[in-house]
């Protein structure tokens, strides 16, 4: 099975991981689960896995002139649209040649609802224990 990714969901993961950290509390910032050291190993795994094992969809103008529809009709966050026009543009892809539909993957109810509205399979890993 091929796992590919919007070239700006390796910066949403390292955020997100990051994010997660727990840290001395700065202005603004809040702390989180993963101790300091855990999450630079975690971050440095992921940038290596992003080398191997996933296939990058580059961001296109046509991609982003799908996302700002995508954003206007279902009301998304802008990264999240860009993620579902990426999904979109590789499903139609997918579709034109024969292959199976693209399953996209995400843990947020509202970007999955707009997904799955958009013939995408939708899988929430928030489903699996």
């Amino acid at each position: 099975m091929d796992v590919l990714i919007a070239a700006i969901t390796s910066v949403e993961i390292v955020a997100a991981i990051t994010r997660r950290c727990l840290r001395q509390p700065l202005r603004g910032t809040r702390g989180g689960s993963i101790i300091a050291t855990d999450a630079i190993a975690v971050c440095n795994q992921f940038k290596s896995d992003l080398r191997s094992e996933y296939q990058v969809i580059e961001i296109t103008q046509n991609i982003i002139n799908s996302a700002m529809v995508l954003a206007q009709v279902y009301g998304l966050r802008g990264y999240d649209a860009v993620q579902l026009g990426a999904g979109c543009a590789v499903n139609s892809l997918c579709i034109a040649n024969s292959l199976p539909l693209v399953t996209f993957v995400s843990a947020d109810s509202e970007l999955n609802a707009a997904a799955a509205s958009e013939g995408l399979l939708v899988e929430n890993p928030n489903n699996y224990p």
